[in-house]
C-alpha cells in the first residue's frame, strides 16, 4: 500500500510556514542531542564532542542551503556574509544576540505565566548551569585560550559572550591576581526601569551563571558576588562580580 504523500502544491504561505516549523524541529533536535550527550557523558566530554560537531553541522547546513539558495561559500563561510560592509555584520551580529536574549524571556514567561515565577526561576538557573559553561567552552575554542588562561583569558572571554553585544559592562583590576567586572547597562532591568517595576532578583541565576562561566574558562578562578539584585547597588551599574585567580589546583 503506497504512503500519501504530502501536497505539492501548497499555497506560498503554507509552505514557508512549514519552513520554519521544519528548522524548528531541527534546532531542538540538535539541542535535545547535546543535552543527552552532556547527560551520558559529563560536561567535559559533551563540551569537546559540541566543538567538533558543530563545525560540521554548520558546513551541512551551509553548503546545502548555497546549493538552492543561489550563493557561494568561501573558506566554509557565506561569501553574501564576507561582502556584507562591517556596520552591517556587526548589526547582525547584535540582531543575533537581542534574539537570543528575547528568546531566552519568552522562554521564562511562558513558565511564569502557566506555572509561576518559582517554577520559572528554577528553570532559569538550572538552564543557566548548562549554557553558562558551554558557552564559555565555545569562546575559548574561538580565541584559542587554551587550559589555564587566566585572568587575562577570562577578561577576553567576557567580552565576547552574548550578553556582551547587548549590555555595557566594565573591567577594573583590583589587585595582582583579581579583577571586578560590572554590568552599567543591561537590558532587562533596564527596561523595568523604564516601566516603573522593581528590579529583577537575578542574583540567583548569577550566582551560577558567572562562578561556572569563570571556572569553564579556568577552574583556578573563583567568583565573589559583590552585588546584584535584589542587593542595591549604586545607579551607576547593575550587578558586580569579582573573580579570583587562587593557587594551582591539583
Amino acid at each position: 500500500m503506497m504512503s500519501e504523500k504530502m501536497d505539492e502544491k501548497q499555497s506560498p504561505e503554507a509552505s514557508v510556514s512549514m519552513l520554519m516549523d521544519l528548522l524548528h524541529r531541527s534546532m531542538v533536535h540538535y539541542g535535545l542531542w547535546f543535552a543527552e550527550v552532556r547527560h551520558q557523558l559529563g560536561p567535559d566530554r559533551s563540551h569537546g564532542v559540541i566543538a567538533e560537531v558543530s563545525d560540521k553541522v554548520l558546513g551541512v547546513y551551509m553548503n546545502r542551503f548555497a546549493k538552492v539558495l543561489g550563493f557561494s561559500m568561501k573558506d566554509g563561510l557565506p561569501e553574501p556574509l564576507l561582502n556584507l560592509p562591517e556596520e552591517k555584520r556587526l548589526a547582525l551580529r547584535d540582531a543575533v544576540s537581542q534574539n537570543w536574549l528575547a528568546l531566552d524571556g519568552l522562554w521564562f514567561q511562558g513558565v511564569e505565566f502557566e506555572h509561576g515565577m518559582n517554577d520559572a526561576k528554577r528553570c532559569n538557573d538550572s538552564c543557566w548551569a548548562h549554557f553558562s559553561p558551554f558557552e564559555a567552552a565555545m569562546i575559548r575554542k574561538s580565541l584559542g585560550l587554551g587550559k589555564n588562561p587566566g585572568l587575562e583569558g577570562l577578561k577576553k572571554a567576557l567580552n565576547y559572550r552574548l550578553y556582551a553585544f547587548i549590555n555595557e559592562q566594565s573591567i577594573e583590576d583590583t589587585g595582582p591576581d583579581r579583577f571586578v567586572f560590572r554590568m552599567h547597562k543591561c537590558r532587562v532591568q533596564d527596561a523595568r526601569k523604564r516601566k516603573g517595576l522593581e528590579d529583577y532578583p537575578c542574583k540567583s541565576a548569577g550566582m551560577v551563571e558567572y562562578p561556572f562561566f569563570a571556572r569553564e574558562i579556568d577552574p583556578r578562578i573563583k567568583t565573589r558576588c559583590v552585588a546584584c539584585p535584589p542587593d542595591a547597588h549604586p545607579e551607576e551599574w547593575w550587578c558586580a562580580w569579582e573573580f579570583i585567580l587562587e593557587g594551582d589546583k591539583a
